[in-house]
């Protein structure tokens, strides 16, 4: 086995379109900062993609989520439930607001919230529910939709790395953010869509999105500038990242094409191998491939962490699952959370660039499937 590259990377994005001609543009015009053509122009495509009627940038995910409870109304003390294993910032995000996060087990099969779980979860206190559509695989929204139509319960969708992917509701697909009251995306350097950093909430809710807008602006009037009726936060995004989104956007059908096609080639060589096990979803779904990710289990040879040691001393880098943040020192819990634990512990993110080639997926296949023949 030959390397195609030095150092295949897990991420790589991809700027062969319009994102220089239209970042010089933002340049030029000199409006660089959080007010600009492509500001508007951005919102308002990803609005019209996702399906929604309104679009609202900020600076990151982390704080579209926070953005988007706050303008939800949720408070101190209220309740949300939110799966166990994801990246903690759909966790601290409820923690911003003063309410607390009731953490639900995944499905050991599909890798996302467990719906029966998610049920005995509910209680007299519980305002919303933020779900993950974890690793590009969209939850099960047809069913949380009428636990929470049932219950009364908010729905907020943490759509960070599931740029595109769509659920079947009512004989009807729908992309993932589009459903619930809210959406949230990541634009960050290694997601789909890219801005560097950067973060949109969608909706459909008028008031909604203009609440948003006014708290994002440090809670400043929209008809009295520097007047601030409301203690706000300072969310929002860039001219110049606008710009980069805007040229993204503009080809990201042929962005998912090109992750599907690394999701096609992984399948391909890996088909067969004993102990590579990939999600099992039995609800209609169009995933997408944000890092192709898999679990080892035996009878695979050797343990996820002994596997990421050969390949990165072969020149691939690789990432673990996201820990259970029930593990974690600030939401530290007794309560067993067997799916989580197992799946953080056996799931492995491969390369999944846009700079990927096949030899690059057969060579790293090759050092995977290498380990049965040892």
């Amino acid at each position: 086995m030959k390397k195609s590259k030095s150092i295949i990377p897990i991420a790589y994005p991809d700027f062969s379109g319009n994102e220089k001609l239209y970042l010089n543009k933002a340049l030029e015009s000199s409006w660089i900062s959080s007010k600009g053509e492509f500001i508007d122009k951005f919102e308002n495509d990803f609005a019209k993609y996702i399906g929604t009627k309104h679009a609202v940038s900020t600076s990151n995910g982390t704080v579209s989520l926070h953005l988007a409870l706050e303008a939800l109304g949720i408070k101190e003390n209220d309740e949300v439930i939110v799966p166990n294993l994801t990246f903690v910032a759909s966790v601290n995000s409820i923690h911003y607001t003063n309410a607390i996060p009731v953490l639900v087990d995944i499905n050991k099969e599909n890798w996302n919230m467990d719906i029966n779980k998610l049920i005995k979860s509910i209680t007299t206190k519980t305002r919303a529910i933020m779900v993950v559509h974890l690793y590009g695989i969209p939850s099960d929204m047809s069913k949380i939709m009428e636990i929470a139509y049932k219950n009364n319960l908010l729905i907020i969708e943490d759509a960070a790395e599931s740029h595109g992917a769509e659920v079947l509701i009512n004989s009807t697909w729908k992309k993932v953010g589009a459903i619930g009251d809210a959406g949230c995306f990541s634009f960050y350097g290694n997601k789909i869509l890219t801005t560097g950093e950067g973060g949109m909430v969608v909706t459909n809710d008028k008031k909604l999105a203009s609440k948003m807008r006014m708290l994002r602006d440090h809670g400043q009037d929209p008809k009295r500038r520097y007047y601030h009726p409301v203690i706000g936060y300072n969310y929002r995004m860039t001219n110049l990242q606008a710009a980069i989104g805007t040229a993204q956007l503009e080809k990201i059908n042929s962005l998912l094409s090109f992750k599907n096609k690394i999701s096609v080639l992984y399948k391909k060589y890996l088909m067969d191998v004993p102990g590579i096990i990939s999600p099992d979803i039995n609800y209609e779904v169009k995933s997408v491939c944000w890092l192709y990710s898999i679990l080892l289990d035996t009878p695979y040879p050797i343990s996820r962490d002994e596997l990421m040691k050969k390949l990165k001393n072969k020149g691939v880098e690789t990432r673990p699952f996201f820990w259970p943040i029930s593990a974690l020192p600030p939401y530290k819990s007794d309560k067993e959370f067997p799916n989580s634990e197992y799946i953080s512990d056996h799931g492995l993110n491969l390369p999944s660039g846009y700079n990927l080639t096949e030899k690059d997926i057969k060579y790293i296949c090759d050092i995977i499937k290498n380990e049965i023949k040892n």
